[in-house]
């Protein structure tokens, strides 16, 4: 995938996630470090020549020096600060969930058309090295009609969860739901389309904390297909999987590297005579490259003036989910 000549990149927020954008970026091409904490947007610039911190998000949003911002922050600065990026003509990579409302997406979708400005969501899931591989197959039309989605997605917290940013809902919006569960829906979603009806609950059994550790979803589609999932950090053994289920196959992803376990891909293809299927495993012990890849696709959009997805509106789909699951 070529390289668009846009070499002039903001990054707000510093921590893990703007390290590693910055680690797959070519040398100096980030102009702007900006966190709250100006220490770690200081550490930050230092690796990129010519590269300036700040503090402040106004300054680096609208800055000449800068053509494209990428935001990872708290889930309740995504959407602000995204906004006030696009309103400066600026286009736009922000960590999922994007934001903590449906109508904040809404008001951020508005301020892009008028602009014409371009956000990318970033469920990097979707580039995983097995999930890519999901979607070539069944888009190949190999598992038949589709069934229903069955997916977990579970890790064990730490020592002290209760007390980080994930567990304060003024700054996460929600707990594992809207933290991993955008996740899996947002996957689901490929397979099954537009949920019209959503059904489940959000529970906290073991973190002293006012958001939920686990959640339980059933949704489906407007045909009745179902996408049942589950997801939490009070797994201890860290998991992801997702089975999808075809007339005439089966897909079955599992592990996400690194203490998830090796990921892997199972194709199972159901034999005319029933009985033990025909089986096919897919194996990416090398990790993924799903940082890498949505980056590159980011560019592309941009080059090519082409609406991203995952998207404003794959991310209010998710959104919508989730906050049905919460007002009940």
């Amino acid at each position: 995938m070529s390289q668009p000549k846009l070499d002039r990149i903001a990054l707000i927020g510093c921590g893990l996630i703007g390290q590693k954008r910055l680690n797959l970026l070519p040398p100096g091409c980030v102009t702007v470090a900006c966190d709250t904490r100006l220490e770690r947007a200081k550490k930050l610039a230092a690796q990129s020549p010519g590269c300036v911190a700040t503090a402040s998000f106004e300054s680096a949003v609208s800055s000449p020096a800068v053509d494209a911002v990428m935001i990872a922050t708290v889930n309740s600065a995504l959407a602000p600060i995204a906004l006030a990026a696009v309103k400066n003509g600026k286009h736009v990579l922000v960590e999922k969930p994007a934001g903590i409302s449906v109508s904040e997406l809404d008001e951020l979708a508005a301020a892009a058309k008028k602009t014409g400005a371009l956000v990318r969501v970033g469920y990097n899931h979707r580039y995983h090295p097995a999930g890519l591989k999901a979607v070539e197959i069944f888009r190949s039309g190999a598992l038949g009609p589709m069934m229903f989605v069955r997916g977990r997605y579970g890790q064990g917290g730490r020592v002290g969860y209760e007390k980080e940013w994930r567990a304060d809902p003024k700054l996460s919006g929600g707990g594992e739901l809207i933290d991993q569960g955008v996740h899996l829906i947002d996957l689901a979603g490929i397979f099954l389309g537009e949920f019209t009806k959503v059904e489940g609950h959000a529970a906290t059994y073991f973190w002293k904390m006012p958001v939920d550790d686990n959640a339980f979803l059933s949704l489906r589609n407007a045909a009745g297909h179902t996408a049942w999932l589950h997801v939490s950090c009070s797994e201890w053994k860290n998991l992801f999987s997702l089975e999808i289920y075809g007339r005439d196959a089966k897909l079955h992803w599992e592990g996400l590297g690194g203490s998830y376990g090796i990921e892997r891909l199972t194709y199972y293809k159901m034999l005319p005579q029933m009985g033990p299927p025909e089986t096919t495993i897919y194996e990416f012990p090398r990790g993924d490259e799903s940082w890498k890849i949505e980056m590159a696709e980011f560019f592309e959009d941009i080059k090519l003036k082409r609406t991203p997805v995952p998207g404003l509106k794959e991310a209010r789909a998710a959104l919508a989910v989730v906050e049905q699951i919460y007002q009940k």
